[in-house]
Parts: structure tokens; sequence; C-alpha cells
């Protein structure tokens, strides 16, 4: 059941996890690690509509699995792929583009705005994470579309890093494989 409270509650929890990822940042004088929570975002979110819609269903635990591996893969993908890297040139034009005060203008720029972008996409969560009907072959059919999904972006990815790893490939883009329909533009 849809309950206004719940989707509030589940932004105070995402905003909360920015928040902290904020202060972070700080220290570490890197707003790009956004990138690494972005996804667990929705696993919070998820966490909290599934909490307050106690006990849990067949279709919330099946739901809430699926948005936990694919957050937990892309988020340790996206961690393993910036260590050592120091700030995405993405972020470094944002920093550059805010001064002065950066520092406090990431907090609403990159960090709030990324929460509620997370806080958004995950309304669908809400409803499937608190319906109380029966699996049914939709079900299925939705986690089959969620593993061809899963599969297409991490073999992308993987696909990315083989090429990224390859020196000949220095300074040259990707175009091919997976990654030419997974990439950003």
């Amino acid at each position: 059941m849809f309950s206004l409270s719940t989707y509030a509650l589940g932004l105070a929890i995402v905003t909360a996890a920015a928040l902290f990822t904020w202060v972070r940042s700080l220290f570490l004088k890197n707003v790009a690690i956004v990138d690494s929570i972005w996804s667990l975002m929705f696993v919070l979110a998820g966490g909290v509509y599934a909490f307050v819609s106690w006990p849990p269903r067949p279709r919330t635990v099946l739901v809430l699995s699926l948005v936990t591996v694919w957050a937990l893969r892309l988020s340790i993908h996206i961690t393993r792929r910036n260590r050592g890297h120091g700030e995405d040139p993405r972020y470094r034009a944002i920093r550059a583009r805010n001064q002065p005060n950066f520092a406090l203008k990431s907090l609403y720029l990159v960090f709030v705005f990324q929460a509620l972008l997370a806080w958004l996409i995950s309304l669908p969560l809400l409803g499937s994470l608190s319906s109380a009907k029966p699996l049914s072959w939709l079900d299925m059919a939705g986690a089959a579309l969620w593993l061809v999904g899963f599969i297409f972006e991490a073999g992308g990815d993987w696909q990315l890093a083989r090429f990224s790893s390859d020196p000949d490939n220095k300074g040259r883009v990707m175009d091919s494989g997976l990654w030419r329909y997974t990439r950003h533009p």
C-alpha cells in the first residue's frame, strides 16, 4: 500500500546517507565518491519501504534482493574503477564553475541532488515492496528482464575494463561490444 509518510522516510534516509558521504568528501576533497554510493541509495530506500510494510512477502524479498545485487555490483565496480584516480574530471569542472565555497555548494549541487534523483526513481519500489498480491508470471518476467539487463550492464563494464587495461588502447574510446550500448554519452 502506498504511503506518503513511508516515501518521505525513504527521502530522509537517502538524504542522511548523502549528508554522511558529503562530510566524508570534505575530508577527501573528492566529491566523486557520490558515484560509489548512488546505487546503494536505492537499497536504503527499498529497505525503508520493505521494513515499514513488515512482514516481508515473496515479492518484497525478490525485488529487494534484485535491487541489492544490482546496487552492490555497481557500487563495487565504480569504487574499484575510481580508486587511486583522484576526482573525476566531470566533478573537477563542477568544482571550478562553483568557486568560491564549493565545499558547501557541493552539498546541494552533488549530494542532495543525487539523493533526490535516487528517491524519485525509487518510487516504483515503494509500490512493489509493499504489495500484498502474490507473485505472478509478471514478476517472473520482470526478474528475467532484470537478469538480461544485469548481464548486459556487467558485461559492458567488464568489456570496458579489459579494453582500458590494454596499453594499446590509451587515448582511444571503446565503441564496440555491449559497452557500445551501455555507455553514458
